[in-house]
């Protein structure tokens, strides 16, 4: 039976606080990022800053509306949120293309992108499926349609093309790892189909986003040691890949030592399941350069700009296709130690136009320039004390659908952060990421507000939610 407790009583007020702290400094980044001299007053509306002004106050009654909703909502209805989101991913199909994207639904002069709110339904689903599900009964159709809740909308997004949110909707593939579900049922029936090998047990399904991780670290690395040679003919740059992976494969393992290889010797048929895995990570290398070279559906400034940070492609000093990237690391360095002061960027300016998109993907470029390295610095521990506090907030829940639901928050935010400022900082590819509450933009600020008030809800009814 609930409590009637009062409404704010369990609220998680370090949270809330967070958020708050954050939406006050992203609408004081984005003035002066957006600053134009004839319009001063941070409330008109004709300017970037004054529209900020109005989506933060829409995402915060969003945000208090879905705060208003009792908790078990979302589980109640899981589904038709996730379809609704997914159906509006196949609407925007068939809208006017918006910088070479069929990414956003517009009304009037405004518009929303549908793939931002596909996350929480994502979210949503994902919870809801995992608290109903038994992980150590899990058989092949308990991982597949797992998968297929985040794969479904995933493919969906790669059509509009939106290569970032893609890339965010891989996060939750940490989630599913992070509840034990694991790949084992998939890896044992491809492993039988393939050599007729029977496994009474594997650790590869188990440790699947780590095997994976190592072996798209592989393909990395074969791409940059057989671009040269692929140009010239097809099969010589599959044979050098392949070769090139095998390579790889011997180095590395040597590379990670004695106690990773008494780990696999010590279990049992553990020599099979390395042969397996050697096998996979060489054709996984040779594929990918084939797949990458010939066949990839990414676009031409989406394949230079990964190229540009692989160092495959040479850079270009000015007005190449690195400009973006070299012009932002050059308004995040010269913010110094203490940066220039408020307002007075002059590589990320708006005057000076040197950063292209300063207010929205390259937000954090003035924020640096203007507060130096210990403002950079007060940023990242603010995004990693919110971090923090979604994993406590995470573990302390006795129900599996906030658990899972948080832990997808916290993943979806890291993406965010840590892609956003490794674009600023020449880490990561530009591929169109915002920093939450700090980018310019109603869709990106009205998910991560919509998304944060639902946690703060399932929290504040965490004792009543036991499922």
């Amino acid at each position: 039976m609930r409590r009637e407790d009062s409404l704010t009583q369990h609220v998680d007020w370090w949270l809330f606080s967070i958020v708050m702290i954050m939406l006050a400094m992203g609408i004081a980044n984005v003035y002066s990022a957006a600053f134009d001299p004839e319009h001063p007053s941070l409330f008109d509306f004709s300017q970037k800053y004054g529209k900020q002004i109005l989506w933060v106050g829409v995402s915060l009654f969003l945000g208090l509306l879905v705060f208003l909703i009792d908790a078990d909502i979302y589980r109640k209805f899981a589904i038709p949120i996730y379809l609704f989101t997914f159906s509006l991913l196949i609407l925007v199909l068939f809208m006017p293309a918006v910088n070479g994207a069929h990414a956003w639904l517009g009304f009037g002069s405004l518009g929303i992108q549908p793939a931002e709110f596909a996350k929480i339904g994502t979210a949503i689903a994902l919870s809801t499926y995992i608290s109903q599900v038994n992980i150590k009964q899990q058989n092949m159709q308990t991982v597949f349609l797992a998968l297929g809740i985040i794969v479904v909308p995933m493919f969906m997004i790669l059509l509009q093309p939106d290569a970032g949110t893609f890339v965010v909707f891989t996060s939750f593939f940490f989630v599913l790892y992070r509840e034990g579900i694991t790949f084992d049922p998939i890896v044992l029936r491809i492993v039988r189909f393939f050599t007729g090998i029977r496994f009474k047990e594997t650790w590869v399904g188990s440790h699947f986003i780590p095997i994976l991780f190592y072996v798209v670290f592989l393909s990395v690395i074969t791409l940059l040691m057989s671009r040269n040679y692929y140009e010239f003919s097809f099969l010589p740059g599959l044979l050098i890949s392949g070769f090139v992976g095998i390579i790889l494969v011997i180095t590395l393992l040597a590379i990670i030592g004695y106690f990773f290889l008494r780990w696999i010797s010590a279990r049992r048929e553990g020599g099979r399941v390395l042969i397996i895995i050697l096998i996979a990570w060489i054709l996984s290398s040779a594929v990918s350069s084939v797949v990458y070279f010939s066949f990839s559906s990414l676009a031409q400034h989406q394949k230079d700009r990964i190229e540009l940070v692989l160092g495959i492609s040479a850079k270009d000093e000015k007005d190449g296709k690195d400009y973006n990237r070299n012009r932002a690391m050059a308004a995040v360095g010269s913010g110094g130690m203490f940066g220039k002061g408020y307002q007075q960027a002059s590589v990320a300016s708006v005057e000076s136009n040197h950063v292209p998109e300063s207010e929205t993907d390259f937000i954090f470029c003035p924020l640096a320039e203007e507060w130096g390295f210990m403002g950079s610095l007060t940023i990242v521990f603010l995004f990693m004390f919110m971090l923090i506090r979604i994993v406590i907030i995470a573990e302390r829940q006795r129900s599996t659908f906030n658990r899972v639901y948080a832990y997808s928050v916290a993943m979806i935010v890291f993406y965010h952060f840590a892609v956003n400022i490794g674009m600023n900082i020449g880490f990561a590819p530009v591929i169109g990421i915002p920093l939450p509450f700090f980018s310019y933009g109603g869709s990106s600020l009205m998910s991560f507000s919509i998304m944060m008030f639902i946690l703060l809800k399932l929290d504040s009814q965490r004792r009543d939610l036991l499922y």
